[in-house]
């Protein structure tokens, strides 16, 4: 019989992976069965070093692929819908994601919403599925699933409402039972990582890309919140990555769209950015990804962090200590693309210590340029093999070699259960944080409109506030309200016992704040809700109360009507500073009213 490269690869994988969990696993492995001992004869253990058998059986252009994460379009993995093929071909050369696969060997796929459809759970795993049967080494299939403002799989997932509400309920065991509850969802749906935690610590309120993604504004409370979901992610089933090395919490730049400098001293940097990324090698984490960001004090190249050897190599490796997977950040983000090609970005990434290489714009391009830069020894094998020996010693110590798929068929029972959800909901009920109350709230009965920032945001929340028992209507003015809806907005709240407006991302001069301070001037006592970051109240004077979610997911928007009713008590404090439009602090760390 002749055999396929994938069959031949896939036997490698059986045999090279047969030590599991501390022990020894019979296996001696044929194309297509293992043997299993019969009686009590003694068993020959297997190579000591597995990872490295398979990494010895494996070509350069073999090793070269797994040192990138992709992402593929395509609701299933053999799809033959015309626009996904074209998306597929232009970006990766290849059909779909079976065929892509099949031909470089990725070291792992990442999922998105918009380029893989997420629809439900068994269609996630039979795509998962798909896409690890078409490959000759087990996938990493990854998302960025950290909930509140970024989420790619949506319900009937579970839906948590974000680190900068847990930072504010303060209780580490909820954040950790939290990432648990989501890993072992992902695991059901085949994916095995996700791109979380992030470890920036957000003292900037002007951040545009961090904000509600980080557990707040102190090291401490964020390397526990961080150590926490390590653990939890591990417990649920799912590698973990911290991100994003050096720190990305004080930038006014979207390293997105642009490439953020960061002015902390070294000093700085030891005192504020550095304690969760420690916490979280402590704890184990997975991964580690970098930021495409200028950090003058760690290296004065100003080279981005990514492709920085004295940031990856010398500081996260070396100072540190890190010896798992260090993975870029998207490659396709202007903050890495603004002075190298994208032929040269993943060479220099390499050279300066990151092992996987996430979402270059153009894969067969960057491929070939690492082919190349091998061949002109620019980089050597023996580098290849550094970066890929950890990211097979990955899937080995996960288990992602052993059950690289799931069954499709039970998916569902394990996404979204009641059980899961409650457990959303209470850690929302207790990140509720009222900041300012004359005595308007709680409000036990009467009639609401809800209006603000946010389409389904505000009918979200009347509908919740009519499941408390108001009488509440939204009413739509668009998240940048002009002289017209604004108006429309203060005729609606006539005649009403409260007006809720939601909030987010509110500056100075924001159309937000006018519609706040038109409202203002009617009968109808007026309560913010910050459904972003609590800074929004720093520009919000006057309100008669004013609370913070720091989530627009279904769970906080029930648990701020449940507040708003008195039905349950604001337990939540600040994790982050309010600074005043004066620069001073206008609401304290810690910060949290009761109504008792």
């Amino acid at each position: 019989m002749k055999l396929s490269r994938k069959t031949v690869l896939l036997s490698s994988v059986t045999a090279a992976f047969a030590v599991v969990g501390g022990g020894a696993v019979i296996a001696e492995a044929t194309a297509d069965r293992e043997v299993e001992p019969e009686g009590d004869e003694p068993v020959e253990e297997t190579t000591a070093d597995p990872v490295g058998e398979l990494l010895a059986s494996m070509s350069l252009e073999d090793k070269v692929g797994q040192l990138f994460m992709v992402y593929v379009h395509g609701e299933s993995a053999d799809t033959d819908d015309p626009d996904a093929v074209a998306s597929n071909r232009e970006r990766l050369g290849a059909d779909n994601g079976a065929a892509f696969v099949a031909a470089y060997r990725p070291g792992g796929v990442i999922y998105f919403d918009w380029a893989n459809g997420l629809a439900d759970p068994e269609q996630i795993a039979r795509l998962s599925n798909g896409l690890q049967d078409a490959s000759a080494v087990p996938l990493l299939i990854a998302t960025d699933q950290e909930y509140g403002s970024v989420v790619r799989i949506g319900e009937p997932a579970t839906q948590f409402p974000g680190a900068m509400p847990l930072g504010a309920t303060r209780d580490t065991g909820a954040a950790e039972e939290a990432a648990r509850i989501a890993g072992a969802e992902l695991r059901a749906m085949g994916l095995n990582h996700n791109f979380a935690p992030d470890a920036d610590v957000n003292v900037d309120p002007e951040n545009p890309v961090i904000g509600v993604r980080s557990f707040g504004s102190d090291p401490d409370l964020v390397a526990d919140f961080a150590a926490a979901q390590v653990r939890g992610y591990q417990a649920g089933g799912v590698a973990v990555s911290a991100k994003h090395f050096p720190g990305h919490g004080d930038t006014s730049t979207d390293s997105h769209v642009g490439l953020p400098v960061i002015t902390h001293t070294a000093e700085e940097w030891e005192a504020v950015d550095a304690p969760p990324f420690k916490a979280a090698i402590a704890a184990g984490t997975d991964m580690v990804m970098s930021a495409h960001l200028q950090f003058p004090a760690l290296d004065d190249s100003l080279k981005p962090a990514t492709l920085s050897p004295p940031i990856l190599t010398g500081l996260l490796r070396e100072r540190l200590g890190f010896t798992g997977v260090v993975v870029t950040d998207a490659l396709d983000m202007q903050g890495v693309r603004t002075e190298f090609g994208d032929d040269r970005v993943p060479v220099l990434a390499l050279l300066a210590g990151a092992d996987l290489l996430l979402m270059p714009p153009d894969f067969p391009l960057a491929h070939q340029a690492v082919l190349d830069a091998v061949g002109s020894g620019e980089l050597t094998e023996e580098r290849i093999d550094e970066s890929v020996r950890r990211i097979l010693t990955l899937k080995h110590s996960c288990g992602i070699v052993d059950t690289p798929e799931v069954d499709e068929g039970a998916a569902a029972d394990s996404v979204g259960t009641d059980a899961n959800r409650a457990a959303a909901q209470d850690i929302a009920d207790r990140s509720i944080t009222l900041l300012a109350n004359d005595g308007t709230l709680p409000l036990a009965s009467g009639s609401v409109l809800v209006t603000g920032w946010g389409e389904n945001t505000t009918r979200m929340l009347a509908s919740a506030l009519s499941a408390s028992g108001f009488q509440a209507e939204a009413h739509v003015t668009g998240d940048e309200p002009d002289a017209d809806a604004i108006a429309s907005a203060t005729a609606a709240a006539a005649g009403r016992d409260l007006v809720v407006v939601a909030t987010r991302n509110v500056r100075a001069g924001s159309p937000q704040a006018d519609l706040v301070a038109a409202l203002l001037d009617g009968a109808a006592p007026v309560v913010t809700a910050a459904v972003g970051t609590p800074y929004d109240a720093a520009h919000l004077p006057g309100a008669n109360a004013s609370l913070a979610a720091y989530s627009y997911a279904a769970p906080s928007l029930a648990a701020l009507a449940k507040v708003i009713a008195g039905a349950v008590e604001p337990t939540g404090t600040l994790p982050v500073d309010v600074p005043a439009a004066s620069g001073d602090v206008l609401y304290h760390f810690g910060h949290g009213l009761g109504y008792r």
